[in-house]
Order: C-alpha cells, then structure tokens, then sequence
C-alpha cells in the first residue's frame, strides 16, 4: 500500500485601514475589525467548505491541529480511500 500527499493552500490576508481620526476616537475599539472576521466572517467560510467538502462521497473530511492556534490556521484534511481490489493475479 502506498500514501501519497499533496498540499494546498488557501490563504486569506486580512488587512484594515484605519485613519488618524478614528484611531484618535477614544470610543474605537481597535482589534473589532478582527473580531468581526472571526466570530463572522470566518465560521462561514470554514463551515461553506466543508458543505462543499463533504458533497464528494468518496472523499473524508476533517480538521487537522498541528498545534498552531486556530486563530492562525486551520487545516482540512482531505482523504480519499480506494477499495482494495485483492492480490493480483500471478503468471
């Protein structure tokens, strides 16, 4: 039996531009921007994936933790199993 891997990145870089005059608001509250990113943004995009994952009925899906925080990166993990066709025939 043989593993064979293959990775593929999908990368979102989030950026904001904040002016001078908001930043000097004493009401702004500086990391909402990434708040909203992770309580809204981001649960949606990760569980639109996975429906999407999960319509291929050969392939499993699951999140892989390599130890870095899911703040930073989240790994699905695809698998695709093939049926074992037995020993093939000898000559």
């Amino acid at each position: 039996m043989e593993d064979r891997e293959k990775t593929f990145v999908l990368r979102f870089s989030l950026t904001a531009t904040i002016p001078d005059s908001v930043l000097d608001d004493p009401d702004f509250e500086e990391d909402s921007w990434l708040d909203e990113w992770e309580r809204g943004i981001k649960p949606l995009v990760v569980k639109a994936v996975f429906q999407q994952l999960r319509s291929f009925p050969s392939w499993q899906t699951h999140v892989r933790n390599r130890g870095i925080s899911a703040l930073d990166e989240i790994e699905i993990v695809l698998e695709k199993t093939f049926p074992n066709y037995g020993p093939r025939p000898t000559n």
